[in-house]
């Protein structure tokens, strides 16, 4: 619903009716007046009808119409109507101006845009109607204010182009600075979106169903004008906000579509009344190429960020032991962007290796870490204008902090460290500046005075002293004069008419210096004034407004200082966010006996008495995990045949396989008693699978999906994992799917990937037999007195059986149900021996077993027999409700009885 001119909304009574108004205009039910205030909202709200407007009225922020019944219920405040001519009424809902971020948060985490409209001029120095405007657009991708952002994450506003060869997109954080773009085909920009998780995208308008058809309707998204992306629009915007004359510096002049996305951020943030935007200092390259590449899905199954399953735990819990906010940020990034380039990697490792060989300087730089805080977020505060005092002097502990830090580094015997002590920069002037002039504990705003330090400013403290000393002072005035004049009962004193004054006695007239000015003749006495109490009345009257004037001056000035130093607190804060993920490592390695992995430059991935990381931790205390060994290489065992029943532990085995890789790779170590890692490029995985309903995607589209993209994307260098794949459709099918499959990779010309294949089709064991770099393996089980017990140990050869109703029985199975499927199952194991595909290749096997439909009133088991038998003698028609249930209760009684 959008307001038209014949509505009213009710507003603070001197603003929307003058009494001559309501006077002379009669209103009839149809008409209705529109008030100044009411066209300056309708005026404001038009230029961004999509938002609920804050408007703010006197000492609240009020919402009207839809907004206000989208406010209410999002907000949990209440709803009101108010009068709005004869029997009309409008919506209103609002909260004090000071809750604002309290309830802003709340509006933007349910995906709302929010308008925040203010009064932009003092209403007591006008009688005319407050001017406003709309000082601020808050949405998902765009917000500063700390209740809406989560310190461990980036917040991204994301922008994706549709070129004609490929997509663009860029990331912006406008809390961090954090500026990237890159480009490529429609599956890379989806890894990426899937990956740096923004909370809003944009594009073109027009484009929703391109959108949604290549990512999905998963992203909160915004559609802008066609015109915001245009090359020259886009090149303009950005080479004007980093005053370039073109963008080779940054490495992204080639990259057209990135480009263009970048620039229609910018041309948001415009929109958006965002344009302090000094920290953004810089347009990053994501450089595909020293990635490890982690589609969605990996991600996903290997559950890096986040857990599929309620309660569960991901691989980011478990390693994530950072003390800063930025290191915490930054590790999340690095878990979706492993390196693929040998050095970096050992870069990263040595510095590990060498927090463990020097624990005084891991305990020291512990110690400093915890001091720093946020670095990050406060120096893009510091650039947007909205820094508090507090945040000031959190910034000079962490510049203090730093300079322990990068002391220790320049001093450590370790290259990579000694380079992060180089980048480190102390920034000793402002940091001295801010120690001299901000008091150490200031208030959070610097409107509530007492922010400046004593000393910095002359008429600062002038005006303190009369301010807070003031009844001193004129104890002081008042013996002066008394001692001065001879004058014993002299006293100053002070009325509204006067102001300050002297009053003496009229035995006392005569002694009056000839330059007191006479005010006023009492019976008694005379009251005088002089140039001294004058100045002194105007001093301290208006001595309070001043001191927060000055203070508000001094503050701004310091705080512009501060803007000269974003670069260097920018890298400051990154390599502290390095150094931070680097120290998480060691503790997490320290903690959960990891070792370091031996980074090579080959095909062969070796890991001795590997373990998964997450599930680990999980064991109830006293409980070991049972550690495997998994050898993989491109010329004797590429690719290994896990079988096995349910529950032995394969999915678990194929995972840890993939998470020891991948943290080896970001520069952690590992938990194995050894590992030699060949690096992997890409990371592929078709573990689990659900239906995906909403797209009309069966289990087995899913499983199709996703094994089409690994077999057209691996590489030599691949790591695969398959986990059960085929089970969504009929048997045979899946053994053929399967089969295929791991042939297709094995005879592979090129990508020779190393492959782990978890089934539950023995059947697939025959293919060691012809090809030579297939090997089997088992997760051993053993059989006691008719259970099972789960060895949960990887062995050499295939397994023939698969348990599955054991672990039935297990799960609590009706006994019957057991019974009759151990029947069934030897049954068409009999028949299976009889036609067989032993040693025959798949491609020969055309008999296939005929549909056999169990029925219920073809079962043998005694029990079943007398419940058909019940059934069968019920006459259905004649049946009262009451004989119904009690026939159902006696059903219920044979069951039991079993």
């Amino acid at each position: 619903m959008i307001l038209c001119w014949k509505t009213i909304i009710f507003a603070p009574i001197s603003e929307l009716f003058t009494l001559k108004e309501e006077k002379e205009r009669t209103v009839s039910e149809e008409e209705i007046v529109l008030t100044p205030m009411m066209k300056q909202f309708l005026d404001l709200k038009a230029k961004h009808p999509d938002a609920v407007m804050l408007f703010r009225c006197g000492d609240f922020y009020e919402t009207y119409s839809t907004d206000a019944i989208v406010a209410a219920e999002i907000l949990g405040i209440t709803l009101t109507k108010r009068a709005n001519g004869k029997g009309k009424t409008i919506e209103m809902a609002g909260f004090p101006h000071h809750a604002l971020d309290t309830y802003l948060p709340k509006l933007i985490r349910a995906g709302k845009r929010v308008a925040i409209c203010d009064q932009l001029e003092d209403p007591k120095l006008t009688k005319k109607l407050v001017k406003r405007g709309i000082t601020e657009l808050v949405t998902p991708g765009v917000s500063i204010n700390d209740n809406v952002l989560n310190y461990k994450e980036n917040n991204f506003l994301a922008a994706v182009h549709f070129g004609k060869a490929s997509c663009g997109v860029a990331f912006l954080d406008i809390s961090t600075g954090e500026f990237l773009t890159a480009e490529g085909p429609f599956d890379y920009v989806d890894k990426l979106l899937n990956n740096f998780a923004p909370k809003e995208v944009l594009f073109e308008r027009g484009k929703r169903l391109m959108f949604e058809g290549n990512f999905g309707n998963k992203f909160f998204t915004f559609e802008l004008d066609d015109w915001v992306f245009t090359e020259t629009t886009a090149r303009e915007k950005l080479l004007k906000h980093f005053e370039t004359k073109n963008l080779k510096g940054f490495g992204v002049e080639h990259l057209k579509n990135g480009i263009i996305a970048s620039g229609a951020i910018l041309q948001y943030l415009t929109m958006t009344q965002h344009t302090q935007i000094g920290h953004i200092t810089a347009l990053s390259r994501i450089e595909e190429d020293k990635y490890v590449r982690l589609d969605k899905f990996t991600v996903r199954s290997l559950e890096l960020i986040g857990s599929m399953n309620d309660g569960g735990s991901s691989l980011l819990n478990v390693i994530d032991k950072t003390i800063s906010p930025m290191g915490a940020r930054l590790l999340k990034r690095w878990m979706v962007f492993p390196l693929k380039d040998v050095k970096p990697i050992n870069d990263r490792l040595n510095v590990v290796e060498y927090f463990f060989r020097q624990p005084d300087f891991k305990e020291l730089i512990e110690e400093q870490l915890h001091l720093i805080g946020d670095l990050e977020r406060i120096i893009s505060k510091v650039a947007v204008g909205r820094v508090s005092p507090r945040e000031v002097v959190q910034l000079k502990v962490a510049l203090q902090a730093i300079e322990p830090i990068k002391q220790a580094c320049m001093e450590a015997d370790n290259a990579s460290l000694n380079s992060i002590g180089e980048q480190l920069n102390l920034c000793i002037s402002i940091r001295d500046r801010i120690d001299k002039e901000i008091k150490n504990d200031p208030p959070l705003l610097v409107n509530k005075g007492g922010v400046i330090k004593d000393g910095v400013n002359a008429e600062l403290d002038d005006l303190r002293r009369i301010s807070f000393t003031g009844k001193d002072y004129l104890l002081q005035i008042q013996q002066r004069e008394s001692e001065l004049t001879g004058i014993p009962s002299l006293k100053v004193a002070y009325n509204n008419v006067f102001g300050y004054y002297i009053e003496v006695r009229n035995i006392h007239k005569e002694k009056v210096p000839q330059e007191w000015i006479r005010k006023q003749t009492l019976v008694n006495a005379e009251r005088y004034i002089t140039q001294e109490l004058k100045e002194y009345e105007e001093k301290i009257l208006g001595a309070e407004d001043k001191i927060l004037v000055l203070e508000t001056q001094l503050y701004t000035d310091l705080v512009q200082a501060l803007t000269e130093f974003i670069p260097q607190i920018q890298i400051n804060a990154n390599q502290i966010a390095r150094l931070d993920c680097l120290l998480s490592f060691a503790n997490v390695a320290c903690e959960n006996r990891y070792i370091r992995p031996v980074i090579e430059d080959n095909e062969v991935l070796d890991i001795r008495q590997g373990r998964h990381p997450v599930i680990e931790k999980q064991l109830p205390i006293g409980e070991k995990y049972i550690a495997n060994d998994v050898m993989l290489d491109n010329s004797t065992q590429q690719i290994i045949i896990i079988t096995g029943p349910n529950m032995a532990g394969k999915s678990a085995l194929l995972r840890q396989t993939a998470l020891i890789t991948l943290l080896a790779q970001i520069g952690s170590f590992v938990p194995a008693e050894s590992a030699q890692i060949g690096l992997v490029d890409k990371i592929f995985t078709r573990v689990g699978a659900s239906d995906n309903i909403s797209v009309g995607e069966s289990t087995f589209m899913v499983e199709m999906n996703e094994a089409a993209d690994i077999l057209n994307n691996i590489s030599s260098r691949s790591l695969v994992l398959f986990d059960e794949l085929g089970r969504g459709t009929s048997t045979y099918d899946g053994i053929s799917i399967a089969w295929a499959i791991v042939e297709y990779i094995h005879e592979h010309p090129r990508a020779k990937a190393r492959t782990l294949f978890a089934t539950h089709y023995h059947e697939l064991n025959e293919m060691e037999k012809s090809f030579k770099r297939i090997k089997n393996y088992n997760v051993s089980v053993k059989e006691v007195d008719n259970k099972v017990i789960f060895l949960r140990k990887l062995e050499r050869g295939g397994s023939e059986h698969s348990f599955g109703i054991h672990v039935a029985k297990m799960a609590g199975m009706p006994k019957s149900i057991v019974k009759r499927s151990n029947e069934i199952l030897k049954e068409l194991e009999s028949d299976n021996r009889q036609q067989g595909i032993g040693g025959k290749p798949l491609a020969e096997v055309s008999e296939n077993r005929g549909g056999m439909q169990l029925s219920f009133f073809q079962l043998d088991d005694p029990i079943l027999c007398q419940i058909r038998d019940e059934i069968l003698n019920l006459d259905v028609n004649n049946l009262t409700p009451i004989e119904a249930l009690n026939k159902l209760s006696d059903i219920k009684r044979i069951i039991r009885g079993k």
